[in-house]
């Protein structure tokens, strides 16, 4: 049962996680333009689709991607990719919307 609690939680984190990406980069992207996300990928989709419509395709995907390691039961993988995700890009925006 505690396993279970665990994978959930990290589910949870991790689709939370994505939110909280999108969202602030979609408001450095409104403050300082396409120029501000460096996926290249999704700059290019911001400049053809905006970057609303943008930012939310790929975090449908990522969290799909997510949900569908939680369903193979990789829970293990999951939380790994929560804990790099969290460090490697919630962790700057924060520096940046911190340090301004």
């Amino acid at each position: 049962m505690h396993g279970v609690v665990f994978s959930r939680l990290m589910l949870l984190l991790f689709l939370t996680a994505q939110g909280f990406d999108g969202l602030f980069t979609y408001i450095a992207v409104h403050a300082y333009g396409v120029h501000a996300e460096g996926n290249v990928l999704i700059a290019t989709w911001m400049a053809l689709v905006g970057p609303g419509a943008a930012l939310f395709g790929a975090k449908v995907v990522a969290g799909a991607c997510g949900l569908l390691l939680y369903a193979r039961g990789l829970h293990r993988t999951l939380s790994l990719l929560t804990i790099l995700y969290v460090i490697g890009a919630i962790g700057p925006w924060l520096m940046v919307y911190l340090t301004e």
